[in-house]
């Protein structure tokens, strides 16, 4: 075929092809509708353990999609799977969705620490067991779980174990102005009320090693030693005490087993997250100066709180923002 002129061109014998810089890209992302809802029961090495709607019969191994990024990805999250859900030995999903989550539970480090972690998503409740001897009991421990959990959502519940080597009377008397529900159980019998707290709910333990809580966890859940096992298996048997793993229990819910931990950094809560979750203060906070820590004089003379008629509960408040600044209480 004869080569035509190059003046009897025009625009539609041109072919272009455009350079690899300058082809457009589109921002589009699946929506992925259609993917399978689950919930994270254990997170290990980069796998992500999960009960296809909650059911602790189908659990499937997963691994975060790259459109995800960064994303955190915690037990107890509600998630979007999609790719291969059967479950089978050597099968992998892909998590494509985080749904919101209702509540969360987050630590630091320490008070200056700007590193959070996330420990808990969607738990309705965090139950911080304490051992009322051998250890003796941290009040000081006890209330910055209580501010992480006002801070993140979670109905706190007092879990006293031990009580047939101490009383709890004393304290329990400390926090009975925070109208904090409490469990007290004891070594020698099983705990029916521990049950029924639990029961139907999903329910996160924090408490210090040696409190207990691995016994809880076994009288709660009888087969916990051998489903721990299980999910932990596909991080290719990392101990189970190092990570947060969820657990069905017998009668419906779940209970989320975390490790012990020595100290509960609350570099990320503020005084007034505190505050939001006591109504009968929340509306005078408002008027409060800016940066006010709500601790009443010296620290905050003009603090608001103080006008409020009903004052029952602000001494215990103020004990729990003190602890969260760092303070001696």
């Amino acid at each position: 075929m004869a080569r035509r002129d190059w003046r009897d061109l025009d625009e539609s014998d041109v072919r272009v092809r455009p350079g690899k810089g300058s082809r457009p890209r589109s921002k589009r992302r699946p929506t992925h509708a259609d993917a399978t809802q689950a919930m994270v029961i254990a997170v290990d090495r980069g796998r992500w353990t999960c009960a296809i709607d909650s059911d602790p019969g189908r659990l499937v191994t997963a691994m975060r999609a790259r459109e995800l990024g960064r994303t955190p990805v915690v037990v107890g999250d509600q998630v979007g799977l999609v790719g291969d859900t059967s479950g089978e030995p050597g099968t992998l999903a892909r998590i494509v969705r985080v749904d919101e989550r209702t509540s969360l539970l987050r630590r630091t480090a320490d008070d200056t620490d700007p590193f959070e972690r996330v420990v808990v998503a969607n738990a309705e409740q965090l139950l911080i067991v304490t051992a009322l001897a051998d250890p003796p009991p941290r009040p000081g421990f006890i209330d910055r779980c209580l501010v992480a959990s006002y801070a993140g959502g979670l109905q706190p519940v007092l879990c006293l174990t031990k009580a047939d080597l101490a009383s709890p009377d004393e304290l329990l008397s400390r926090y009975a102005e925070l109208d904090v529900p409490s469990v007290v159980t004891r070594f020698d019998e099983d705990s029916l009320p521990l049950a029924d707290t639990v029961r139907g709910r999903v329910s996160a333990l924090v408490g210090h090693s040696g409190v207990g809580k691995s016994t809880l966890v076994n009288r709660l859940v009888p087969d916990a030693e051998l489903a721990t096992g299980e999910v932990s298996a596909i991080g290719k048997g990392r101990h189970t005490s190092v990570a947060a793993v969820a657990l069905p229990l017998p009668d419906g819910g779940w209970v989320i087993d975390t490790p012990g931990v020595r100290s509960f950094g609350l570099a990320h809560v503020t005084a007034n997250d505190i505050v939001a979750s006591f109504d009968e203060f929340a509306e005078a906070a408002e008027e409060c100066p800016p940066g006010c820590g709500h601790l009443g004089p010296p620290e905050d003379p003009d603090c608001m709180l103080d006008e409020v008629a009903d004052k029952r509960r602000l001494p215990s408040l103020r004990r729990l923002l003190a602890s969260r600044a760092g303070m001696e209480v």
